[in-house]
Formats: structure tokens, C-alpha cells, sequence
């Protein structure tokens, strides 16, 4: 009998063992297929940014929840529709009550460098957009990302988000 429960014992132990096992490899395997997906999507040049947490040069830091906020990047564009918080110098009407940076490119460089640790660099320069200098995005192997941009005409301004995964047409 007592033969019999050591034998259990052991049975539950390495079948649990077993399961644990089973997880963590499944796990790897997730992170994988959304490394290689996030790849994909970057390669192909069609993916979007959606911002969830701003980041200002002046000012406090605020959480984005009303709007959906994004940066759309294809092949052949890169629209942008971001909130702006922060000093603008001189492209601003008096007045104006559409602020932001929302804009439209159909021409710019666009470089992909990938990063040692995991990850990758990417910098957009629009060249048929006024006051617009460059647009750095960061972008973890789990799909995190933040945005930095530089404008000639207003402060810097950077966001946090993720990458959401876009079905190729």
C-alpha cells in the first residue's frame, strides 16, 4: 500500500512537472509567433502606432483615453493623427482650434535599423510636410512602442503605445 501512493506521489509530481514545462514552452512559443508577426508587419511597411500616454516637453505627462490617437505607416504613406500638447512657435494660426499634428505623406525616407537587444529603430522623415523634421518610433519585440516627434516649429513631443497587429490586404 505504501508502495502503491509513493507511486502516485511520484506520478502527480512529474506529471505537474510535465505541465509547467508544457506552459513555459508555450509561452516562448506566443512571444515567438508575435515576434516574428511584429517582424512581418515592419518589413511589409503596414502597421499602426496607437498612442496611449503622452509625454510633453513642457507639462505633465497625461493618460489617453477619450481619443483613439494613431500613426498609420504603409508602403506608400505615413498618416498621422496625434494630440500636441506644448509650445508651438510660429506654424500656428491665431486662433486655430485644430491642433495637434495630423498630417498626410505620401513622400519620405523611412529606415529600419534592428536593435542588438530586441527590437527595432525606425525614423521617418516626411519630405511633403510642412514643420515636420522626423518621427522616431521604438518598437519592443512584445509590440511596445513609443514615438518621438521632432517639429521645426514646435517643442518636441514623444508618446507611448503599442503596435497594433494590421491584416495585409
Amino acid at each position: 500500500m505504501k508502495h502503491l501512493r509513493n507511486t502516485l506521489v511520484l506520478l502527480l509530481i512529474v506529471s505537474a512537472g510535465q505541465n509547467i514545462a508544457n506552459a513555459q514552452t508555450t509561452r516562448k512559443d506566443k512571444h515567438a509567433a508575435k515576434e516574428a508577426a511584429i517582424k512581418s508587419s515592419i518589413d511589409a511597411r503596414h502597421y499602426t502606432f496607437i498612442a496611449n500616454y503622452v509625454l510633453p516637453q513642457r507639462g505633465s505627462a497625461r493618460q489617453l483615453t477619450e481619443v483613439y490617437y494613431d500613426l498609420r505607416v504603409t508602403r506608400d504613406s505615413v498618416i498621422a493623427y496625434l494630440p500636441y500638447f506644448g509650445r508651438a512657435y510660429f506654424d500656428v494660426p491665431y486662433g486655430a482650434t485644430d491642433g495637434g499634428i495630423k498630417f498626410s505623406s505620401t513622400k519620405f525616407d523611412y529606415k529600419v535599423t534592428e536593435k542588438k537587444k530586441g527590437g527595432w529603430e525606425i525614423i521617418i522623415k516626411p519630405t511633403d510636410v510642412k514643420n515636420m523634421s522626423s518621427l522616431t518610433l521604438y518598437i519592443s519585440t512584445d509590440g511596445y512602442a513609443s514615438l518621438a516627434v521632432n517639429s521645426i516649429n514646435r517643442d518636441f513631443i514623444s508618446f507611448n503605445g503599442y503596435l497594433k497587429e494590421e491584416k495585409k490586404k
